[in-house]
């Protein structure tokens, strides 16, 4: 679908200033279908490299391939792309700035109309395209951008920070939408420094620290390879005469929980049975993504 080739970009803060490298190198590749988060601290490049990709920003040297093409204006119109902070025309009303977005992109009256239908409802912004830009929540704009960004039915979705500024439900509601839009076969990528969103809606994950990426890859697979064996174990309430076992094998996550190393997980269960304590749960000490993240150094 598309690929991310040795990009490199530098910047100056002044004439005599050192130049300081916000991109070193960054590659990956992402296929039909997939949703990747792009991960990274504030600072990171995240947005550095998406102004590059969309070609808001030229790179010092490098290449970026969209199903195939080295040139972008050949595929423009079959990319659809969502800013950090979106700008609006604050006198038009919703449905004029969405009619004004389907003007650009070559679209029929007649198509326009029916992709508000498709998408309005389902961002639930359909109530309020009659009012006044200047009177939206932040959270109503981000909704405005979005049905902005899908309204040509774009194969290739290019989001920055879309969960910004949204409450609980409206990121409900766009994990949701961000979903069914890879189910129909489109390609979602969109970059986050809110670790959780990621983890619940994307099979794939670039982690990008410092301008260089650290990490390509499932997220399965990244938390697969950086999870420890360790068991979690439960016991009863009567557990107070654990404390009197060996301490060398296991850690008190809390009064009635235990995290044991796997390799000492007969011992210790052999300990418990002795002294005739109740098992109430056996399960692996899985860490989240964030965890991951934190714990390898990459600091998202």
């Amino acid at each position: 679908m598309f690929e991310v080739k040795d990009i490199k970009k530098s910047y100056k803060s002044d004439f005599w200033s050192r130049s300081f490298e916000a991109l070193s190198n960054v590659s990956f590749s992402i296929e039909k279908g997939q949703i990747v988060g792009f991960l990274g601290a504030n600072g990171a490049g995240k947005t550095t490299l998406i102004k590059i990709m969309m070609e808001f920003s030229k790179a010092d040297s490098g290449s970026i391939y969209f199903f195939d093409k080295k040139n972008f204006q050949e595929i423009s119109k079959k990319v659809g792309y969502l800013p950090e902070r979106p700008y609006f025309y604050p006198h038009l009303t919703g449905q004029e700035m969405i009619e004004l977005m389907g003007a650009l992109c070559d679209l029929s009256h007649s198509e326009i109309l029916n992709s508000i239908e498709k998408y309005g409802h389902r961002l639930k912004i359909h109530f309020a395209l009659n009012r006044k830009i200047k009177g939206y929540s932040k959270g109503m704009l981000q909704r405005l951008g979005m049905l902005c960004t899908l309204i040509h039915n774009p194969s290739l979705i290019i989001l920055d920070e879309p969960l910004s500024g949204l409450d609980p439900q409206g990121r409900k509601d766009i994990k949701d939408l961000l979903v069914e839009l890879s189910n129909e076969g489109k390609t979602i990528f969109f970059s986050s420094h809110i670790v959780s969103d990621v983890e619940e809606v994307c099979e794939k994950v670039i982690v990008l620290e410092k301008g260089v990426i650290v990490y390509e890859g499932n997220i399965s697979e990244l938390i697969e390879r950086n999870s420890n064996t360790n068991l979690l174990i439960s016991v009863s309430s009567k557990a107070e005469c654990l404390d009197k076992l060996s301490e060398s094998f296991f850690s008190k996550n809390s009064i009635t929980t235990y995290c044991v190393l796997d390799s000492k997980k007969n011992e210790f269960l052999k300990m418990a049975l002795d002294k005739k304590i109740e098992i109430l749960k056996l399960s692996k000490n899985s860490p989240t993504l964030e965890e991951v993240v934190y714990k390898t150094g990459q600091n998202v």
